[in-house]
């Protein structure tokens, strides 16, 4: 998985109960918001999935608002981000194993999709939960199980403001870990 380190620009809202004349106090404050904005937005087309603030960068001058008292403050701050890219080799955990094929977690990703026709050498097995099966029988695919995989497609959907993923285990190096 690729990280990201971008920058960008916001406004940060204060409400006048949390201003203190303390720069410290008022730092914890804003990085508290930009917190609370990257997680209420996940993520974007653009960027991928919203990680971590690394770093505040600068804070302007703070605007107050005449009706609420509310300080606006104009900040530049560094985020981390990982955006999944057609072609890369990602380790995925089964959360869900259907007939059609299985679903996969892998870090901030959440919705993975690895087809059963692009599983050749496995055969789904429901006998007492699903599962799909080596010919050989050694190795499987259960919930639960890691999975090493290459990303086929991506495709961005703005509603649930996340990515579809259409992964593949054919390849070299490439199955159940």
């Amino acid at each position: 998985m690729v990280f990201l380190d971008i920058e960008i620009n916001e406004t940060v809202i204060i409400p006048p109960s949390e201003l203190n004349p303390s720069s410290l106090l008022l730092r914890k404050a804003i990085i508290l918001r930009l917190l609370n904005y990257i997680s209420r937005k996940k993520a974007s087309e653009e960027h991928g999935y919203y990680v971590a603030v690394r770093t505040l960068n600068t804070v302007g001058d703070g605007e107050v608002n005449g009706l609420t008292g509310d300080v606006h403050f104009p900040v530049s701050f560094n985020c981390a981000t990982t955006k999944p890219y057609k072609g890369e080799i990602l380790i995925g955990t089964i959360d869900r194993v259907r007939r059609q094929g299985i679903f996969l977690i892998s870090g901030p990703i959440q919705n993975i999709f690895l087809s059963e026709k692009t599983m050749k050498d496995y055969q789904f097995n429901n006998i007492e939960e699903p599962v799909f099966v080596s010919a050989n029988g050694q190795s499987k695919f259960e919930k639960g199980g890691n999975v090493r995989f290459r990303i086929l497609g991506v495709k961005w959907i703005e509603s649930d403001r996340e990515f579809q993923v259409l992964g593949t285990i054919a390849g070299d190096f490439l199955g159940p870990v």
